[in-house]
């Protein structure tokens, strides 16, 4: 692979948020190792704002992923390739999302390099023509693993780096006294939300200390919150959420997308788990926090095998009144308490 020849590349990772954000640091090296290529990034439309404004992308090119579903959406998607993509004529295609769809759309755009892992899913591999093997796959967090991919095509990958938006003000933004905690805490994931009558225990926990809520609640909520609190469920964009994001004293958030969108954007994140690894899926950066099983530890500290994922326990989480035990919420209040008593916010 002559990647110093390539003249346009593109990228292949249309979903979801948080795999969008894990894939940032593999294409900023990827630019870095040949700055004068055009890298084009396909991605979901729903997704695009998360990439709009990255300074190394070319293009962004939005796949219409909900008018192609089903067995006949595959055959449409690979026709509106063809159209789409193939007269790009892109010297290099990477497919990092790594299943079957997305290497036939990769297929379709008639790339003579085709790269991805060798362990993708549903024989994905098989369409490619330079297939990564990335040690210890089930060990290694996803940032690693895109990492690897391009390492394998001769990236240096020695300072990896997310590179994001700065973000949008909201019309009207909220007002605080001083830097605010924002919380995250539901996720579309099952069994790892914590309940409404937590999330208010947590935030009465906090007072005096603002607290922001963003996110997409699963089940209703109360009319008010304690006074500490400021709502904004359900009314943020991604780019007024990455603003916030970068003017929060510490983020707090569930395991989802916006939580390693806030792990890109700053090492003062805490992660919450329940059933999942940490080592694995939590924030990547090693200054950020996780707390599962009542421990609160530092992700550089984290072993890959301290806290196995338990997916056996997701339905039990899911059926449970509360995600975290009572002592839990205290436990992490306090801990927030003394970093932001300790750490200036900038």
């Amino acid at each position: 692979m002559n990647l110093p020849a390539c003249e346009r590349i593109l990228i292949v990772k249309p979903s979801s948020l948080g795999d969008i954000v894990h894939a940032l640091p593999a294409v900023e090296a990827l630019h870095r190792a040949v700055p004068s290529a055009e890298i084009d990034w396909l991605v979901n439309t729903e997704w695009r704002p998360l990439l709009e404004g990255v300074p190394f992308l070319h293009q962004i090119i939005p796949f219409p992923r909900r008018e192609l579903r089903g067995v006949s959406g595959l055959f449409r998607g690979a026709r509106w390739a063809g159209e789409e993509l193939r007269p790009r004529r892109y010297d290099l295609v990477i497919d990092f999302q790594g299943l079957l769809r997305s290497a036939w759309l990769a297929r379709r755009t008639g790339a003579p390099v085709i790269a991805g892992f060798r362990r993708s899913r549903e024989g994905a591999s098989l369409f490619y023509q330079h297939r990564a093997e990335v040690p210890d796959w089930n060990r290694r967090h996803a940032v690693d693993r895109n990492l690897a991919l391009v390492a394998s095509l001769g990236v240096d990958v020695a300072a990896p780096a997310f590179a994001f938006p700065p973000g949008v003000e909201m019309k009207k933004p909220p007002v605080f006294s001083s830097p605010p905690i924002l919380l995250h805490p539901f996720s579309r994931g099952t069994g790892k939300s914590l309940s409404v009558a937590e999330v208010a225990e947590l935030c009465e926990l906090l007072a005096p200390y603002p607290v922001l809520l963003v996110g997409v609640p699963g089940e209703p909520v109360p009319p008010t919150w304690p006074g500490n609190v400021t709502d904004l469920l359900g009314r943020t964009s991604l780019p007024e959420l990455i603003h916030l994001i970068r003017q929060a004293a510490w983020t707090v958030s569930v395991d989802s997308g916006p939580m390693h969108l806030a792990a890109g954007l700053s090492d003062r994140v805490l992660s919450l788990h329940s059933w999942s690894n940490p080592a694995m899926v939590g924030p990547w950066r090693p200054e950020a926090w996780v707390l599962r099983e009542s421990r609160l530890v530092r992700v550089r500290d984290l072993r890959p095998d301290e806290f196995p994922e338990r997916r056996d326990r997701q339905s039990e989480y899911a059926k449970r009144d509360r995600l975290l035990a009572p002592a839990d919420l205290a436990y992490l209040a306090g801990f927030l308490r003394t970093q932001l008593a300790e750490t200036p916010t900038e």
